[in-house]
């Protein structure tokens, strides 16, 4: 994946140099330093310039971001894809039930980055694999990938700022409170890779939900988080005796669905280059309106 950014420097910004300006663009260190690896990645006004060349005003600055290799480790497996949206930068996807986000032990060319991968293969494009934010096997819905390492770099920033909104649909046993707040801290759970338990010693993780829909024993509830935790969702429900139904390892009760009920319904975060802000829904699967048809 090749993607090049070009600049015409303004007036406020001659005098600076390239390293400055480029960090002032959201560059990190790390991607200022792979553009320092190659000739060619970065020039002005056509001729490749060391980071503390100085700029003019009307200078025309450019980089070059350029993955010469796919991502290590991913096979290339062809499979359908749900792509939402796309552009230079970014490629949001609406992931199925059972699809690992990343290949894991019993899913080498089953999870969405070989996809992925494949997607951009059959283009003659090498791609390097960047998940934005992460979702569990078994939950469905809106994942966003970055294209080239900047984007990648500035959407995992607006992560680590809580400034990519996160909202969930999930089904829970019982009728929820209208309204409410979770603030229990994650931890993992001894002798155990995989499970986490709500832990005192934990990281902090805070969850908002807001009931839709009540009959026959479930509800339907509205989620967003303020934080991130792995398995959140699922523990912090069951946490406050709402639990998700069909988690194998929280509540392994089957009787309504074969998964666990949670949906990544939307995302609402800036572009990472163009700063317009995106917005996207993606309805819930039939397996959890089924539930909703029979309450």
């Amino acid at each position: 994946m090749k993607r090049i950014f070009r600049y015409i420097i303004p007036e406020e910004d001659a005098g600076k140099t390239i390293e400055t300006f480029l960090l002032e663009h959201e560059y990190t260190p790390t991607c200022i330093k792979f553009l320092k690896k190659a000739e060619s990645l970065i020039t002005v006004n056509g001729v490749w310039e060391f980071v503390n060349k100085k700029l003019k005003e009307n200078d025309i600055l450019e980089t070059v971001f350029l993955d010469e290799e796919p991502s290590e480790n991913i096979p290339s497996v062809e499979m359908p894809l749900d792509i939402v949206y796309e552009d230079e930068d970014i490629l949001v996807l609406n992931k199925p039930d059972n699809l690992p986000i990343h290949p894991t032990k019993g899913y080498e060319y089953t999870s969405l980055a070989n996809g992925v991968v494949h997607y951009y293969e059959k283009q003659g494009i090498p791609f390097v694999f960047r998940s934005v934010n992460r979702i569990d096997k078994n939950t469905t819905g809106l994942v966003i990938i970055a294209k080239n390492m900047l984007s990648g770099s500035i959407l995992g920033e607006s992560m680590r700022k809580r400034e990519i909104h996160r909202t969930y649909l999930a089904i829970t046993e019982g009728e929820l409170p209208e309204k409410g707040t979770i603030d229990l801290p994650i931890g993992r759970r001894e002798g155990s890779a995989v499970e986490r338990c709500i832990d005192e010693n934990g990281m902090k993780a805070v969850t908002h939900y807001k009931r839709l829909q009540y009959a026959n024993g479930y509800s339907l509830a509205q989620i967003s988080l303020e934080t991130g935790r792995t398995h959140q969702i699922r523990l912090h429900m069951r946490a406050i005796g709402h639990p998700l139904p069909a988690d194998v390892l929280y509540n392994p009760k089957f009787e309504v669905i074969e998964r666990h009920a949670l949906h990544s319904w939307k995302l609402e975060f800036s572009h990472p280059i163009t700063k317009e802000l995106l917005s996207f829904e993606q309805e819930m699967p039939e397996d959890m309106r089924n539930i909703l048809r029979s309450i």
